[in-house]
């Protein structure tokens, strides 16, 4: 009996030992190479088969429940699959898993080709990515200086004097590309002119470009495309970053953002950007500043809060102020308004609201976007005072259902625009713009996924406008992926706002007919194939582009030397090219990215024989490319990126003597390098030299000597116009 006793008492013993013992706590963080946030990503343990998932603020925490060593498989969207060996004795807290992006960024969440979150790879419509990862190896105090790094996308000075500029996609000018904030079009108009260079790129969680007409979703203006410019979740954002830059041409930038948690459900980022640049430059010896004089604030507010089934909660503010002054050297603050002393002098103000809001319905996905923006600006052209102001109200009421195979979006858009002027214009306007727009993606099977869609716009000076656009999407093998896009844009042109420093002078408008919306019709074909190395993975991408394009309106000055004429062209203009890009990622840290494009824009008219004539245009280059690399010392946790791009020639416009230029630009290749040295608790020092070769081209004005003259013209702008300049920076991320 004693004997049976004990071994009950040792059976209990072992149970207790067994049963009682509590697991192991593994805990830690994921974050970037750079030490930022990744939020959700997923954490596998290899031997037990067991995971989580990493929080909002990359935080994860895991139960083991023996000793020993293990191997865990961290992958999140857009980064490399990484496995760390941890040796688990006891309760292990802080560890630190980094993720290196992936260049293939095919598991990229975009939104921009069909309005709602879609795997890159899976997308029936070609979207281009700008990471935050790739802001960060470039540094720029403006976004259109970034979005040039895309192939098929240029920037484009209009104004040698002001610095205004513009983006091209494929050879069509600035007002032909739609440009969004978190999906609404607020950057029209004036905004589009003096808005866009004071979005600060900290807080950009990427940036989406979609190539060719988008006016089935997007309305009016998406005629060459659409960029969609997507800000940090305040709840990825880290508690307190800090970023700031000065170069050796006396600019300054700096950034600071504080993104606390109120409560469990509520998130919010309090930011501000400011920039400044008072140095007069004149390396080209025209008298006039090279890059204009500038002091730019921006603050940005933005706020999150969790809802039940991830119904979104969002509303953002942001306020931005700028002066710009571009002219002669000797111009002084006094010299405003000035008729001998010349000078470009302008003064913006904006404020924006953008928010999303998702109904408390279960039947469906129903939620409601919307934005307002005013814009105030005041300016002298010389002696000239042109005052604008100008307000977007824009609400989309958007349907989202899944039935079966079939992924349907419906929306429901009211869009109003109202601008006012100074000018001899009388350009005052108000547009009323309701509109509806319907789209099914069609999963076909699991390699063929079709997606159709038609809009209908009802617009005051054109009545109804009908855009469709279908797009097909065809795995040709699990490495091969090829879609074929056909669709159609508009555009009603705001003629007062795109050229109202003509508008400033003494001549008067006249509108010859009634004005037909401008419109375009495109086809693509790309195809994306991933190769894979022993040591090493790319992916190759080939596009073909064509558009068609009619009843563009221009502006007549030949007819009548007090008259600026608007009316359609004659004729229609083309767009074609072919463009292709590689991006290649080694097992060791070194990784390539390259580009070109090759196109021929022109437009067709007839002359007083009858006959066709074809016209090339101006700014629009025969070939232009893009190249990436970037290589990573991991002892020293330094990364070295170089970057650039090369530009072929372009038409020019033509003066007539004594101001003769070239009618055609030179080839030209701008080259940036940066050393990031990757410091402890979130620290990170960058440098580097912008125009490594000091390229620019010769004065961008015509009769530079004689400024307030009829022959003064500041339109001649085809290449850089800042030279070499060094720069140094630091980044802060208390998380």
């Amino acid at each position: 009996m004693k004997f049976c006793h004990l071994i009950r008492f040792f059976l209990f013993l072992v149970a207790s030992s067994i049963y009682g013992q509590s697991a192991l706590v593994v805990s830690g963080s994921i974050l970037d190479l750079e030490g930022e946030v990744i939020p959700f990503a997923s954490i596998l343990v290899k031997e037990t088969k067991q995971g989580t998932s990493a929080d909002a603020r990359g935080r994860f925490r895991l139960e083991i429940s023996n000793q020993g060593s293990y191997s865990l498989v961290i992958s999140a969207i857009g980064y490399r699959q990484t496995k760390q060996i941890i040796d688990v004795r006891d309760d292990a807290e802080n560890y630190v898993m980094r993720l290196e992006p992936s260049s293939l960024q095919l598991d990229q969440v975009v939104v921009t080709g069909t309005m709602k979150e879609i795997y890159l790879k899976d997308s029936p419509v070609k979207v281009e990515v700008i990471s935050a990862a790739f802001l960060r190896t470039n540094p720029t105090n403006n976004v259109i200086e970034a979005i040039q790094t895309v192939n098929g996308v240029q920037e484009q000075i209009n104004c040698g004097v002001c610095g205004t500029n513009d983006i091209h996609i494929n050879g069509l000018e600035g007002p032909y590309t739609l440009v969004l904030i978190d999906g609404m079009p607020i950057m029209s108009a004036l905004a589009s002119v003096y808005g866009f260079n004071g979005i600060p790129t900290t807080l950009v969680e990427r940036i989406e470009i979609v190539k060719g007409p988008s006016s089935t979703l997007y309305g009016t203006s998406a005629v060459g495309g659409v960029i969609n410019v997507i800000t940090k979740r305040p709840e990825n954002m880290p508690l307190l970053s800090y970023n700031s830059f000065y170069t050796s041409h006396r600019e300054w930038n700096t950034d600071l953002a504080f993104s606390p948690n109120i409560g469990e459900k509520v998130s919010t980022t309090l930011s501000g950007t400011y920039y400044r640049n008072q140095h007069r430059m004149d390396f080209n010896d025209d008298n006039f500043t090279d890059i204009p004089l500038n002091n730019r604030l921006s603050l940005f507010n933005r706020w999150s809060i969790k809802r039940e089934n991830n119904k979104p909660a969002e509303l953002a503010v942001r306020y931005y102020k700028e002066e710009r002054f571009g002219g002669v050297l000797e111009w002084k603050e006094d010299n405003i308004g000035s008729d001998q002393t010349y000078g470009e002098w302008i003064e913006t103000e904006r404020i924006e609201v953008i928010g999303s809001y998702g109904l408390p319905t279960k039947f469906a996905n129903l939620r409601i976007d919307y934005s307002v923006n005013f814009h105030d600006q005041d300016s002298y052209y010389g002696d000239t005072r042109y005052k604008a102001k100008q307000s977007v109200w824009f609400a989309n009421l958007i349907w989202d259902k899944s039935l079966g195979k079939h992924d349907l979006l419906t929306g429901l858009t009211l869009r109003r625009d109202h601008y006012e002027d100074n000018s001899l214009a009388n350009a005052d306007d108000t547009q009323f713009i309701p509109g509806l727009f319907l789209q099914d993606e069609w999963k076909i099977s699991s390699n063929t996924t079709l997606l159709s869609g038609i809009r209908f716009d009802h617009h005051q000076a054109h009545g109804l406008i009908i855009s469709p656009r279908i797009n097909l999407k065809q795995n040709l093998s699990k490495t091969t992926a090829l879609r074929l896009n056909f669709g159609t844009g508009f555009r009603r042109v705001n003629l007062f706002t795109e050229d109202h420093a003509a508008l400033t002078g003494s001549r008067t408008v006249e509108i010859a007919n009634d004005l037909l919306p401008e419109r375009s019709l495109n086809a693509n074909f790309n195809i994306n194939h991933i190769m894979s190395f022993p040591a090493s993975t790319g992916t190759l991408d080939f596009d073909a582009f064509y558009t068609y394009f009619d009843n563009k309106i221009i502006p007549d000055y030949d007819v009548d030397p007090n008259l600026i004429i608007y009316d359609n062209l004659e004729g229609h203009g083309i767009t074609r090219g072919v463009a292709f890009s590689y991006q290649h990622q080694f097992t060791f840290p070194l990784s390539v990215s390259m580009g070109g494009t090759f196109q021929d824009v022109f437009q067709v008219t007839t002359d007083e024989f009858n006959k066709s004539v074809k016209e090339a245009q101006v700014f629009a280059p025969k070939f232009a490319g893009t190249f990436v690399i970037g290589y990573k010392i991991r002892s020293l946790n330094l990364s070295i990126d170089y970057t650039g791009r090369v530009m072929g020639t372009q038409d020019l416009p033509t003066f007539e003597a004594p101001n003769e230029r070239p009618d055609k630009s030179q080839w030209y290749v701008i080259q940036n390098i940066q050393l990031t040295k990757t410091l402890e608790h979130g620290l990170e020092i960058y440098g580097g030299v912008k125009n490594l070769g000091n390229w620019t081209q010769d004065s961008p004005l015509i009769a530079a000597e004689a400024p307030f003259s009829n022959e003064f013209d500041t339109s001649y702008a085809w290449g850089p116009l800042q030279t070499s300049r060094a720069y140094l920076g630091l980044r802060y991320n208390l998380k």
